[in-house]
């Protein structure tokens, strides 16, 4: 991984301070809404899963998910710190599936 040569001087120091937490503050909406959307597609799986009678808990796609996130990392989160996030981020979705799921089956 390499790293970019960063100058700033202790006059502009504040203002780029404010321009990287704008630029933070929209790369973070960005990261909500796609995951939002994500958990839309995870409600209409458990939805389909419900009407099938499948598992929600899939360990065999978990593994490949978690793989897949891993393997697009590129820096500069560590692989293994992308997978333990994804966990987070699977934990969500298996419970709204789980949900939806239920409601399906009502």
């Amino acid at each position: 991984m390499s790293r970019t040569a960063f100058a700033v001087s202790e006059e502009s120091a504040p203002r780029e301070l404010t321009r990287l937490r704008d630029a933070i503050d929209r790369v973070d909406e960005v990261i909500v809404r796609l995951l939002n959307q994500r958990a839309r597609y995870a409600v209409e799986a458990g939805e389909v899963k419900g009407i099938l009678s499948l598992p929600i808990y899939v360990p065999e796609r978990e593994k490949e998910v978690l793989t897949n996130v891993e393997s697009w990392s590129d820096g500069p989160l560590a692989p293994s710190a992308v997978r333990r996030l994804f966990e987070r981020i699977i934990d969500e979705s298996r419970r709204v599936e789980r949900e939806a799921a239920e409601r399906g089956t009502r």
